[in-house]
């Protein structure tokens, strides 16, 4: 695998960001790594995001996620969003925007990466689990499966579940609890809208840990999404709101991937 640091200007944000990407290397004349896309072809994609207090660095330094994709022949791009919930925020910069539209557009520019819905994923933790989530029930046709890890799913709640959040930072991203409830921010809104739309959504994959401060959120979101009809593979057990969790199930999510020439 190569891995691209990488410094760009996002005209959605009005400033340069980073993202890091790791990508299979073609051998010399020949194919690609293990799992790969032959030569000529084109990358599936697994956009991993990050968590609140983290940066686009933070999966390579605290997992082996390289290692683990080049097992799969998956590019991974992990892109840096500052503590903005994935959100065009209310007194802040239009994140939603920038990660949904904007990100894909510069990656496949960048780098032999597909544009295909079939080839293109989404996963993340904590902050980066909603963000996942959010991409799979807000831009449904883009990508082909979504996985959230220990995902802040619950919004409107959020500032009451323990979170280390400030109800000053809340409202720069949200405004109020009460104005989250129902808008485009809010995963159990974005999921009855698809529900009573009958759009097609990506494969879902949602876990937590028993003993994490979001274990309760996620319980509800995933109740409510299948109470809704929405197909919804879940998992829990026991663990916490730690990088060892998150190590653990980054492998199973990639695993989990519908990937079209995976080795799986």
């Amino acid at each position: 695998m190569a891995l691209i640091q990488c410094s760009f200007f996002a005209q959605t944000l009005g400033l340069n960001v980073g993202m890091n990407v790791v990508i299979p290397e073609r051998s010399y004349g020949i194919g690609v790594e293990a799992g790969g896309a032959p030569s000529g072809d084109k990358y599936p994609v697994l956009y991993l995001l990050h968590g609140l207090s983290d940066d686009h660095s933070i999966w390579l330094r605290r997992t082996s996620v390289e290692r683990y994709a080049a097992e799969y022949g998956i590019a991974v791009v992990m892109p840096e969003v500052h503590r903005s919930f994935y959100t065009n925020m209310k007194s802040g910069l239009n994140y939603w925007e920038f990660v949904s539209e904007e990100l894909p557009h510069i990656a496949q520019s960048l780098f032999p990466i597909s544009d295909k819905r079939e080839d293109n994923f989404a996963a993340g933790l904590s902050m980066g689990g909603y963000g996942a989530m959010k991409l799979g029930l807000g831009a449904p046709g883009k990508f082909a499966a979504v996985a959230s890890l220990s995902g802040a799913m619950d919004i409107a709640g959020l500032i009451y579940d323990g979170s280390p959040f400030s109800a000053a930072e809340y409202k720069w991203i949200f405004g109020s609890p009460e104005e989250a409830a129902g808008s485009d921010d809010d995963l159990f809104a974005l999921a009855d809208r698809a529900a009573a739309g009958g759009v097609s959504l990506p494969k879902l994959y949602q876990c937590c840990g028993t003993e994490d401060f979001l274990y309760s959120q996620n319980v509800r979101f995933r109740d409510h999404a299948r109470s809704l009809g929405i197909a919804l593979d879940y998992e829990e057990g026991p663990g916490n709101h730690s990088w060892a969790y998150w190590d653990e199930h980054i492998q199973r999510v990639l695993a989990w991937l519908p990937l079209q020439n995976s080795k799986a």
